[in-house]
């Protein structure tokens, strides 16, 4: 059987200029266990990476956080030189002192020293996409944002994106820099931030979906695998496929430490659900979720 490649979710482009195929990676797991410390398996993890060019997957989040370090370390041990429509999204905002500990650290000479550290790490001039990976409730927002307006004049990134904010935030940086992606906790059990990506798509901003498989809440939910089994599919390449159709701007980043995962979730952008089977899946809302210890951070 023919592999599917990433091309067949169609593409976004990234604050309108850096195409992307809408099956993307999410690098959490080339990290060490709760992203802490290297890979536990160096050579499974580059091996991982370098197959997402031959799945066509040019998308590749990752932090600064995870590791930390040893997330970037790793995408550039294995990817550098890196193809040219690779686009390599990272973030900055949280300390990491011990391995159960996500600290937001918003101050601007913090948010601008981490960005460039992240370049030196990934081995880039440039880093394509930098997203603030938490706001700081201790620092002021416009004081985070102007660090982040400034690391776009300097240059030292190309685009700038937000996680886990809601519009008032988006709005608000948005009069200091283009807000290019929001990245939120959003899978098909957990909508919360349902209004937010409603927002995103009004304003054609990319939406990073983390956790979009959600582990146990969506993988053991009657009405996914009920869905998957009509569609000869597994509960996580319907949960994908649905992301895929629920808005043109959501670009899933599945994360693997596996090549048979990471081969099943880039086929999901082949699969083309039923009407029915998206309303199904359109109606368990956003009423449960499942979180690891560390889901809140990531």
């Amino acid at each position: 059987m023919t592999q599917t490649t990433a091309e067949a979710a169609g593409q976004f482009r990234i604050g309108g200029e850096l195409a992307v195929n809408r099956m993307g990676f999410g690098a959490l797991w080339t990290a060490g266990p709760e992203a802490w410390g290297p890979p536990a398996d160096p050579a499974a993890a580059h091996a991982v990476l370098r197959e997402l060019p031959r799945l066509g997957v040019n998308l590749v989040d990752t932090a600064d956080s995870y590791g930390p370090h040893a997330s970037e370390q790793t995408i550039a041990q294995a990817l550098s030189p890196y193809p040219r429509d690779l686009v390599i999204a990272t973030k900055g905002g949280y300390a990491r002192p011990h391995p159960s500990a996500w600290i937001p650290l918003g101050r601007p000479e913090h948010l601008i020293e981490a960005a460039k550290l992240s370049a030196r790490r990934l081995g880039v001039e440039t880093i394509d996409l930098w997203q603030l990976h938490r706001m700081d409730p201790k620092v002021p927002a416009n004081e985070q944002f102007d660090a982040i307006a400034s690391l776009r004049k300097d240059g030292v990134i190309r685009h700038a994106g937000l996680s886990e904010v809601g519009i008032e935030e988006i709005e608000a940086a948005q009069a200091y820099f283009p807000v290019a992606t929001v990245q939120n906790l959003y899978n098909v059990v957990n909508r919360h931030s349902e209004a937010v990506l409603d927002w995103c798509e009004a304003h054609g901003v990319g939406f990073l979906p983390w956790y979009p498989l959600g582990q146990g809440a969506v993988l053991s939910n009657e009405t996914v695998q009920a869905v998957a089994a009509r569609n000869g599919a597994s509960p996580s390449q319907v949960a994908l496929a649905w992301l895929l159709r629920r808005s043109p701007v959501l670009l899933p980043i599945p994360g693997t430490g596996s090549l048979q995962h990471l081969r099943e979730n880039v086929a999901a952008a082949a699969i083309k659900l039923s009407d029915e089977d998206f309303e199904d899946l359109s109606a368990l809302g956003a009423a449960r979720a499942s979180r690891r210890a560390y889901a809140d951070e990531v």
